[in-house]
């Protein structure tokens, strides 16, 4: 069904149709501009009423904001809208309603525009199978291709920089600051695919599905199908705010499926691989061996404990705050093996990070993920490049190394269920089902010895 912004965004003026007698429909309300007050930092718009087919009364409609508000000033803002303003009314002079499906009213009028554009025509454009053009039913070659420049010429719609910085800004209030470095690295790519393999798809209109399709293609050909779909998944979330604030009809990654990915498998240590890391660490670096061992005892994630600072640690209570992946602060008892671990914190700058390169307890003014990072790369210095450790044995797998210990100590006196039980307090999984799926994806749960069940040989 052809919408009425279909109709008001088409750049055709409309001021050369015949006119028809207002008075005699009664059928709507004059459309008018909203323009709050001259005030830039809120939303302007055209708006009307129709008569409802049920109650008889006029009805108001949906507002129409088109790409108004993505201008700075007034006058750029007043221009376009009594644009749209003009268009909205002749259109509903001519028998549009918007509670009907007016599609073969908008190809009358389309057919009509773009024959009458082709006669003064003289440059011949190449289609780009990027731009979302419209359908009309034709043998008209080169009616066609007036529809195909018509299109490209919009000269009010949004540039994809200019939207994906509109879509950023919402974000920015919505999600973290890594979050929003991840969303700000896909729009950069996205905007430099295009500029090097479709120059001719400038605004947010033309980023259609096919277009996202080959976006996404090259994506998952230099790299993986994982990262494809966290591309999908970024792009999906900025479109969404562009739909909702009505910059884009509709959101083009809707439709697109997530593909089937192998997930990145952090392998388990066995006991005595992580006994031998740990007397290896003792004598040569304590700094990272007590790390590991938040990691290991207080089964925290590496960046989780790149956060802590001085203040997070509760020695009277012996509890540890701090912000985890699902939750934006979280609780934890702080093991007595921590503890006989730790220095003397009282004196410490309650605001310095418990952990830096050099020592416990200093400033460190950098990103988390810079510090994450940070240890990653001494551990392997450290650790993996000493011992000769694979590939997927990183510093989370020290995570479930414990984690499995802990459960396989815990069900030797219990039931499965009493031990997941009291586990999942520990793990903070928020749900039985979160922890067993986790369990099961690092083979914590094993059966006992199954042999008698063989037939003696």
């Amino acid at each position: 069904m052809i919408t009425l912004n279909d109709f008001i965004t088409f750049e055709h003026d409309l001021e050369h149709d015949s006119e028809h007698d207002l008075a005699h429909k009664k059928e709507f309300s004059p459309p008018k501009i909203y323009n709050a007050n001259g005030d830039l930092s809120k939303r302007w718009y055209v708006y009307f009423s129709y008569r409802d087919i049920e109650t008889g009364k006029l009805k108001r409609q949906k507002n129409i904001y088109g790409s108004a508000n993505s201008f700075k000033t007034k006058e750029d803002r007043l221009a376009l809208l009594s644009r749209y303003r003009r268009r909205l009314l002749k259109l509903l002079q001519h028998g549009y309603n918007p509670n009907s499906d007016n599609t073969k009213l908008y190809n009358a009028k389309l057919l009509k525009a773009n024959t009458a554009e082709h006669k003064e025509e003289t440059v011949k454009k190449t289609f780009d199978p990027q731009v979302a053009y419209p359908k009309i039913k034709t043998d008209d070659v080169s009616t066609k291709t007036s529809i195909l420049e018509n299109n490209e010429t919009e000269d009010h719609a949004m540039s994809l920089r200019d939207a994906f910085d509109f879509s950023l800004r919402i974000k920015e209030k919505q999600i973290s600051s890594n979050s929003l470095k991840d969303y700000t690295y896909t729009t950069n790519a996205v905007v430099k695919w295009t500029k090097e393999n479709h120059p001719r798809l400038k605004n947010i209109d033309q980023f259609n599905k096919k277009a996202a399709l080959k976006f996404l293609n090259s994506v998952l050909l230099r790299s993986s199908s994982r990262n494809r779909n966290n591309y999908r998944l970024n792009l999906s979330s900025l479109l969404q705010t562009l739909e909702d604030n009505e910059i884009i009809s509709t959101n083009p990654i809707k439709n697109i499926p997530v593909l089937r990915s192998i997930p990145k498998r952090n392998k388990s240590y066995s006991t005595e691989e992580h006994e031998k890391i740990f007397t290896y660490l003792k004598k040569e670096d304590p700094l990272l061996l007590l790390y590991i061992k938040f990691i290991s005892y207080n089964l925290l994630r590496p960046v989780e404990v790149c956060r802590l600072k001085i203040k997070d640690i509760n020695l009277v209570d012996k509890t540890i705050q701090f912000k985890a992946k699902n939750s934006p602060l979280k609780t934890k008892l702080i093991p007595k093996k921590i503890l006989d671990e730790l220095p003397e914190l009282s004196k410490l700058d309650p605001d310095f990070h418990l952990f830096t390169p050099v020592k416990i307890g200093g400033d460190w003014d950098t990103a988390d993920v810079n510090k994450s990072n940070y240890f990653s790369k001494r551990f392997k210095t450290v650790v993996k490049d000493h011992f000769h450790l694979d590939k997927e044995q990183t510093l989370y797998s020290f995570r479930h190394t414990f984690i499995t210990i802990l459960y396989q100590s815990l069900v030797k006196g219990s039931s499965p269920h009493a031990a997941k039980s009291e586990l999942m307090n520990i793990t903070g999984h928020s749900t039985m089902d979160a922890l067993e799926k986790y369990l099961r994806n690092v083979d914590a749960i094993l059966p006992n010895d199954y042999s008698n069940h063989f037939d003696n040989d």
